[in-house]
């Protein structure tokens, strides 16, 4: 089966509709593989604008992450408009109209400890719409003792927004402006009996699809030599418009956008048009 013809079953579709959050197997081949890999070195070696690392708990190991990369190597670019990602979007939201919101490094490299704390996405953004999604692309085999995501199955119906926190100890983020429509998130890790936790194992190449408002995290990376490089690709779909509430991360506004206009622009790309 050519790239072209994966498409979501509708099993997929319904478990992403009703959970949240689902799993797609053997979705980006090894050419695209090593085309991100690449990607990631390079940026690793010159970091873009938007970087930001946790300070290793423990004075071991490494975290790399940055946001909007593909503004800044082609490789990113192709992957994020011209690679079948944009029609498997559309295929989740059952929309005319697919925009790239940004794109995401998550590098923990062996021995890095430091969660990712439970959260959901979307109060990060400044977007409005329920036609959320993320693309979490495994680039190296993805366990629990790796930091695999786990995610709070059914959360985005809770429809809460739950106050963005920073994550850690991080450079390069700051703290995050206060919004009281935003509740504090609760102690999952500390109550995981409480909650209906899902997660998947991931080889090269499988995929995380998740909703802007699923609640989710991950735990650190405790190999000893197994990286955990993850690559995310977030699109919108029809009913997405651009919102100027307190409390989105910064990195990620933009000042040509009003409040409820259309993302479409060089920004937020239209790479699936009515």
């Amino acid at each position: 089966m050519s790239l072209n013809e994966i498409v979501p079953d509708k099993a997929t579709i319904a478990a992403y509709r009703e959970n949240g959050a689902a799993v797609m197997r053997g979705v980006v081949d090894e050419t695209w593989q090593q085309r991100l890999g690449a990607a990631i070195e390079r940026d690793i070696e010159r970091p873009g604008p938007f970087f930001h690392g946790y300070v290793p708990e423990g004075g071991q190991g490494r975290f790399h992450g940055n946001v909007r990369t593909f503004e800044h190597d082609p490789d990113f670019r192709a992957f994020c408009l011209d690679s079948h990602m944009p029609r498997l979007a559309q295929a989740f939201f059952g929309s005319e109209r697919v925009n790239l919101l940004y794109d995401q490094l998550f590098v923990k490299e062996p021995r890095t400890v430091n969660r990712t704390r439970w959260h959901n996405d979307q109060p990060y953004w400044p977007i409005s719409g329920r036609q959320v999604l993320s693309f979490w692309i495994a680039l190296d085999p993805t366990t629990i003792e790796s930091g695999a995501l786990e995610f709070i199955r059914g959360s985005h119906h809770w429809d809460k927004w739950f106050q963005p926190e920073r994550f850690g100890d991080t450079k390069g983020h700051g703290e995050y402006e206060r919004n009281r429509d935003y509740e504090p998130i609760p102690d999952v890790e500390g109550t995981r009996d409480d909650y209906d936790i899902v997660t998947w194992e991931l080889e090269p190449g499988d995929v995380y699809v998740f909703q802007g408002l699923t609640v989710h995290g991950a735990g650190g990376n405790r190999t000893e030599d197994i990286r955990r490089r993850g690559y995310a690709v977030r699109y919108t779909g029809d009913d997405v418009r651009y919102d100027t509430r307190p409390g989105p991360n910064e990195h990620l506004k933009s000042d040509r956008h009003a409040d409820g206009d259309r993302l479409d622009s060089d920004r937020f790309p239209v790479v699936i048009a009515p």
